[in-house]
């Protein structure tokens, strides 16, 4: 049986192949969602999906994509934002 923690179901199931050849069961976090852009809700791309301790070790630039509203907006977004506040001026 495993431990108490380890049946909630937020946590995934790993069927694992260990080198001695047996299958055991490792229980994982899941991952959270995929980003999205906050105006449209298409999926980011160059967002990583990963847990918020990961994300804290990886760098900036690799956090999210280096431009304006990177990580917030998608390009096709940004670039309509971009060019309404040209036309603004």
């Amino acid at each position: 049986m495993p431990e108490p923690y380890k049946r909630s179901r937020s946590l995934r199931r790993l069927q694992v192949k260990t080198p001695g050849g047996r299958t055991v069961l490792h229980y994982k976090e899941r991952k959270p969602g995929k980003a999205k852009c906050t105006k449209c809700g298409v999926l980011l791309k160059g967002v990583p999906r990963e847990r918020p301790i990961k994300m804290h070790n990886l760098s900036k630039t690799k956090k999210r994509p280096e431009r304006p509203y990177g990580g917030n907006l998608c390009s096709e977004c940004t670039r309509v934002l971009i060019v309404e506040k040209a036309r603004a001026q």
